[in-house]
């Protein structure tokens, strides 16, 4: 048996049904080794070595994956074609003892049966050039997040972070809201003269100008001099300018542009377009197929293509479009300098799974996001769109008007991918209309002036799309690093939604201005940039890690002694109350925390009591738990009553050293139903209840393990024959078949009525 080693556990399936019974797949869900997160561990005295360790929620698993390699004839480490995946290699690696030499690493950007079978044909050596420029980032961040952060917690309030990409990209959204505060709107003014031609055709001029020289109207007194200006004026035909004008297809999509797409056509958030493109990318269940993965490696920022993908998507384009829409050669197109390169652009791993042909089996927000990519990626390898354009000059007493539309030619690309419009254009709708034929020295007729007055707009407030395009375009973080960046500002509170705007709260603006004061470099876009390729560097061989870290580490905790040592803060100062601490007799004061204000008591760390206020700032008591005469049959202490989600428990009062409960009350399940016997056992099922859940099991654990957590039905599904839950949703109670491979679904009588 072989052993392969991936890391997420969505696509085991997928990738064990191409390797066959000859592999075992074991997917280790991420990292197995990291920093602690509770210390340092990075020794900034002995060439910042890093102290890594099997982290506690993937103990079990580094004990599995050690058994599994023992009784392995081979392991092959197939983790994510990326730095981050090199990384997680040589941390198994490691853990297994395998040499840094032994050609162990095997790599696919699709999960196809093609891909994984010629990945076992090449397999190589770990590339320490990439492990050493994920450790460095891995380090550079942890020395930034550690040192940083007690800064934040001293001066402003406890419970605060910063980070390397954090800190930067939330003061791009705190510069912007400032942007905005600050702006002065400008009075100006559209004017139009409605004309028509001697066949009656209407014209509508703008207004541009003077004697050749644009002009801005700012006030209502210039649009009345305008009009006066231009009465009894005749207009008359000056210019006229026909082109042919292209367009040319967008990019197949990298990581950053199919966030912002999916936001602006799709309005999904960040986290929904990461999770639905993780599922196309791992794989969904199809009917008769079982798992199949639908699209190429998510993280990406190269627009790079396989030379077999573009014969196949012109040879599919020739067929269903006709030639017209094939260009003469393949479209390429350049990543940035910037770019890895690693692998392709995200793409369909086939044109033949067409977004059609998987609608009907899997939720909305992942066909959609497969129907944008599918459609993305052909429309790349298509012809250029074409416009019939045409600009007319039309003069009046000396003042000069224009008149500008544009035409469709030939659809190209956009038969099958829209391009869209410019936002914040006043004219756009203008610019698509069809202009009348006109000639050089024609008259035209005077109808009437249109005329409206406008005030400049404050530039707009980021929403989670443009703050990524930002990113990109600043160079501040890489593919894999945007949404969990924007995902942790909302989590700290930093930044909040406005509809789909994201704006800056006003504990996101002081975080800002403590780091901007004693850490400029850090903050400054520029700067973050600049490392980002230092650290890209790395990669290309030739530079130690750690050399880079030690010139970013010159002078930096010097600065940081300097911060701690100013008296400077915006840390609201204690407010004394006449509310006396119990435990300990002192006077209480109000502090505020993460989550507001609240009592506490002044002779922390000897009495930590606390209390929270209610929205009128008193203290909320909180009752005494009620005794009872039950004995705690795991240590012997009398155990008392409290209420939980789910009615009364007994709880032990010597907890967390006990955590004994034991239920007193059992609500009825709103969807009570006669139960059917276990269905891995035969036996009876019941329902069983806690202080935190209810669910669904067999009473004869522990022989039997089944557990539902929703209630099984009698009744068998009419498709595969698993047994029926039943479920409730926004629509009301419905049956669902328990098979994940089966889609099978039907309302509950009760909706009917």
């Amino acid at each position: 048996m072989n052993l392969v080693v991936i890391e997420g556990f969505g696509k085991l399936e997928t990738v064990q049904k191409y390797l066959g019974s000859g592999y075992k797949v074991f997917a280790t869900g991420g990292h197995v080794r990291d920093l602690p997160p509770k210390r340092l561990a990075v020794d900034v005295r002995n060439d910042f070595e890093p102290t890594y360790v099997v982290m506690d929620d993937k103990k079990t698993i580094a004990e599995n994956l050690k058994k599994a390699a023992q009784s392995a004839e081979t392991v092959l480490l197939a983790t994510d074609p990326d730095r981050e995946g090199e990384a997680i290699s040589w941390h198994v690696a490691t853990l297994l003892n395998i040499p840094d030499d032994a050609p162990v690493r095997i790599e696919f950007n699709e999960i196809s049966k093609k891909a994984i079978q010629s990945a076992l044909k090449a397999p190589r050596a770990i590339d320490k050039n990439l492990v050493d420029a994920q450790q460095a980032r891995r380090v550079l961040d942890r020395l930034v997040g550690y040192k940083l952060s007690p800064v934040l917690c001293k001066k402003i309030q406890s419970n605060l972070s910063a980070g390397r990409v954090q800190s930067v990209t939330l003061r791009l959204v705190v510069d912007r809201e400032r942007e905005i505060a600050a702006f002065v709107p400008e009075e100006y003014w559209n004017f139009f003269s409605h004309l028509k031609n001697a066949n009656g055709e209407p014209v509508k001029a703008t207004f541009v100008g003077r004697g050749g020289e644009k002009i801005k109207l700012g006030s209502e007194a210039e649009v009345n001099a305008l009009v006066n200006a231009l009465d009894g004026a005749e207009y008359v035909v000056e210019n006229v300018k026909k082109t042919v004008t292209k367009a040319h297809p967008f990019a197949p999509f990298i990581t950053s542009t199919m966030q912002q797409d999916a936001m602006n056509k799709l309005g999904m958030s960040l986290r929904q377009t990461s999770a639905a493109a993780q599922s196309l990318y791992e794989g969904v269940d199809l009917p008769g197929e079982g798992k199949v993965a639908l699209i190429t490696y998510i993280r990406t920022d190269s627009t790079r293509v396989s030379a077999d993908a573009v014969a196949a998507a012109r040879e599919y384009i020739g067929a269903k479009f006709g030639d017209k829409y094939l260009p003469e050669k393949p479209n390429h197109y350049a990543s940035k300098k910037s770019a890895q390169d690693a692998h392709e652009a995200i793409r369909p791993i086939t044109l033949d799974r067409t977004p059609d042909s998987i609608k009907a089996h899997v939720p909305k927000n992942i066909y959609a996001l497969y129907n944008l990519i599918y459609k993305r990626f052909l429309a790349s390898q298509m012809s250029d769109a074409t416009y019939n354009s045409v600009s007319v000059d039309i003069g009046a007493n000396g003042h000069n008007f224009r008149i500008s539309g544009r035409t469709p030619l030939f659809d190209g690309f956009t038969k099958v991918y829209a391009v869209p419009e410019k936002e914040g254009d006043d004219e756009k709708s203008e610019s698509t209309k069809r202009v009348p034929e006109l000639n050089v020295g024609e008259k035209l007729e005077f109808v009437k002036h249109e005329y409206d007055q406008k005030f400049t707009k404050p530039p707009a407030r980021y929403t989670e799309a443009s703050l990524v395009k930002a990113m990109e375009e600043k160079g501040i973080g890489r593919p894999a690093t945007y949404t969990p960046t924007v995902t942790l500002l909302f989590a700290r509170k930093y930044i909040e939604k406005t509809g789909r705007a994201i704006a800056a709260t006003e504990l996101g603006c002081n975080v800002t201005d403590m780091l901007v004061k004693y850490f400029p470099d850090i903050m400054d876009v520029g700067f973050t940039a600049a490392m980002e390729t230092r650290l890209d560097g790395i990669e290309d061989g030739g530079v130690r890690w750690q050399s880079v870290i030690a010139k970013f580490y010159d002078g930096f905790e010097d600065k940081i002694h300097e911060a701690l040592g100013d008296d400077y803060t915006l840390k609201e100062p204690d407010i004394e109350t006449d509310y006396v601490c119990e435990k300990c007799g002192a006077k209480m004061v109000i502090k505020t925390g993460r989550y507001g204000r609240f009592l506490a008591c002044p002779n922390y760390p000897k009495c930590k009591n606390t209390k929270n206020l209610d929205e009128n700032g008193k203290p909320i008591e909180h009752a005494e738990p009620e005794q009872s005469d039950v004995v705690c049959e795991k240590c012997g202490a009398k155990m008392v009553i409290k209420t939980g989600r789910y009615g009364k428990f007994l709880a032990c009062p010597n907890y967390p050293k006990c955590k004994n409960i034991v239920n007193i009350e059992q609500p009825e399940s709103k969807d009570a139903i006669e139960l059917p016997p276990c269905p891995k056992c035969g036996k009876p099922l019941k329902k069983i209840s806690t202080y935190r859940s209810v669910f669904y099991g067999c009473t004869g654990y522990p022989e039997c393990d089944f557990t539902s957590s929703d209630p099984p039905t009698k009744e068998k599904c009419p498709e595969c024959g698993a047994y029926l839950l039943l479920k409730s949703g926004k629509n009301g109670k419905y049956y669902k078949c328990s098979s994940k491979t089966c889609k099978y679904k039907r309302d509950h009588e009760d909706n009917a009525k």
